[in-house]
């Protein structure tokens, strides 16, 4: 997996999330409303209300639909910066981790087999300044006898 971003994630993640039927209005409220009442810089009272213009975003409007409310939630986060990305999926864990397991970012891991490879020792993740970097170092041996 690369280094991606939360915002990076949350960019490849949206036509998952935005598609028929992923969440429900009652997860995506409950989401507005963890990012709402628990991380108020997150989003703020006027950010989540009715919008008094139609240009502003419309999280909490009954009337507009789901996917037009998800879509104006995933965008204004995504224009907040890194930090929101993050409370997001936090909030998204908690209130459908059936859904938070199966999207596109998390499965972006994808393992290679080296030729000759036998066994596995161990794994050991690389550290870069003060960030676990999220490759993966495999020890590989043709003959613990050798070891």
């Amino acid at each position: 997996m690369t280094d991606q971003t939360y915002c990076d994630r949350l960019v490849q993640d949206t036509p998952f999330l935005t598609g028929q039927g992923c969440l429900s209005e009652q997860q995506v409220d409950r989401i507005i409303l963890q990012l709402n009442r628990y991380y108020p810089q997150i989003l703020t009272n006027k950010e989540a209300e009715k919008p008094a213009l139609p240009s502003t975003p419309q999280f909490r409007n009954p009337k507009a639909s789901l996917r037009v409310r998800l879509c104006d939630l995933l965008s204004h986060l995504q224009r907040s910066g890194e930090r929101h990305c993050q409370e997001f999926y936090r909030a998204l864990y908690i209130h459908a981790q059936p859904l938070h397991s199966r999207l596109p970012s998390r499965h972006a891991l994808h393992y290679k087999v080296l030729p000759g490879a036998r066994r596995v020792l161990g794994f050991s993740p690389i550290i870069i300044d003060r960030h676990v970097s999220r490759y993966l170092l495999a020890f590989l041996a043709d003959d613990l006898a050798a070891l």
